[in-house]
């Protein structure tokens, strides 16, 4: 076995992702105590070329884990307060009569950048949400006919208060198949909490993010993507995913499994998370840890089960369970 991890470690070069890794976690952590496995799971999706999906109450920092994220990357940040108001124009762009052409030009909307935060993703209507269904999916914008590609890298991050449900919309399920994870943004523990007040004692009239400095390009992103497509997979592992996913199609507790583009999520994002920890090379408790996070969104409990009161996860980790980890 140890032979074996030699071969997988000289087969691709990560020491200088892993470098960068350990300074992003550094900077974040100048600013965000705590929530060390939902910084990982972000910095996975950015490497896996997936949108996040992060639900909690507010003041957990889910808008400052975005912020901090665009900051320590010197790539174009936009911000969405999604309200019941909100046009899909006010997302994607409009058209604007020029009077010196005498022609109508289109002017891009906030969603034109590579790190797009939607605060409250929830409050708007289907129409305003639907506008996001072609730009997470196929990073492009169509228009009046004429079709804008956008710059990658492009990363959507959406937050949601899962208490508060008075003049909220409902995510339809094809748009949450299109966030890789959704990830459960808790209360912080009574010695993170500490940590946080300190931190806040100690900064008196400087910024949160005054001292954060620039260690991702976009373009070094977009690279490390393509390393991150040559992580080695073994058949056995594709096939592990593969009864995952048929699993849940075929669970009495749920009333709509999860999509082959479930699967090819797990799949993406178990590369990104190998990657993360200096393999390359993916193995079954990868995978394992990834399964909620990739599921959660995906698959809807039967209304017998909802009335029950059985919980989301309950069901997936038993879907893990009922499926054999190869060796």
């Amino acid at each position: 076995m140890e032979q074996q991890e030699q071969i997988f470690q000289s087969r691709i070069n990560l020491s200088e992702l892993s470098e960068k890794v350990k300074t992003i976690r550094s900077e974040v952590a100048k600013v965000i105590v705590g929530q060390d496995t939902i910084i990982d799971l972000l910095l996975t999706a950015i490497l896996a070329d997936g949108h996040v999906l992060l639900e909690g109450v507010p003041g957990v920092a889910k808008t400052l884990m975005a912020k901090t994220f665009a900051k320590i990357t010197s790539i174009q940040f936009s911000r969405i307060q999604f309200t019941p108001d909100l046009m899909p124009s006010d997302v994607t762009g409009t058209s604007v009569f020029n009077l010196k052409t005498s022609e109508f030009e289109f002017h891009k909307g906030p969603i034109f950048a590579n790190l797009v935060l939607i605060d409250e993703i929830n409050r708007a209507p289907a129409k305003t949400q639907a506008a996001l269904f072609e730009v997470m999916e196929e990073r492009q914008i169509t228009f009046a006919g004429t079709t804008y590609v956008l710059n990658p890298p492009f990363l959507v991050l959406a937050t949601q208060n899962p208490i508060e449900q008075e003049g909220t919309y409902r995510l339809p399920e094809a748009q949450l198949d299109r966030f890789l994870f959704k990830l459960q943004v808790n209360y912080p523990s009574i010695e993170e909490e500490i940590g946080i007040l300190a931190k806040a004692n100690e900064r008196k009239s400087q910024g949160q993010l005054e001292n954060l400095q620039v260690v991702l390009t976009g373009e070094e992103i977009v690279a490390y993507r393509k390393v991150i497509k040559e992580i080695h997979v073994e058949k056995n592992l594709l096939s592990y995913i593969a009864q995952i996913i048929t699993h849940t199609r075929n669970n009495h507790a749920l009333y709509l499994g999860a999509s082959p583009r479930a699967s090819l999520a797990l799949l993406n994002a178990s590369k990104a998370f190998a990657a993360l920890d200096g393999r390359d090379f993916v193995t079954p408790e990868d995978v394992k840890f990834l399964v909620p996070h990739v599921l959660r969104h995906r698959i809807i409990l039967t209304p017998e089960k909802e009335i029950e009161g059985i919980n989301i996860d309950d069901v997936i980790h038993q879907v893990v369970q009922s499926v054999e980890v190869p060796r």
